[in-house]
């Protein structure tokens, strides 16, 4: 995907919760700046976000905080 052009949907998963422990979303694992910038960064950016986000999840989870089960349907997921 990267250089192409191609659209990178967000990754969000409806959650929402900033974790007080790791300063990322307890549901897409995305930092407040990634969150607030998303809609503005370019393909390659978004990329890179979308490589790193297994990883974090991996060491939320192992740190104990896991990820949330999603909202409820028709939640608004504008983020």
């Amino acid at each position: 995907m990267s250089g192409t052009g191609a659209k990178i949907d967000s990754p969000c998963t409806g959650v929402c919760r900033i974790s007080d422990t790791t300063g990322l979303c307890e549901g897409c694992f995305r930092s407040l700046d990634e969150i607030a910038r998303w809609g503005v960064m370019g393909p390659d950016e978004r990329s890179a976000v979308m490589e790193e986000l297994p990883g974090r999840k991996r060491a939320a989870t192992a740190d104990g905080m896991g990820a949330l089960p999603p909202r409820p349907a028709g939640f608004p997921r504008d983020i």
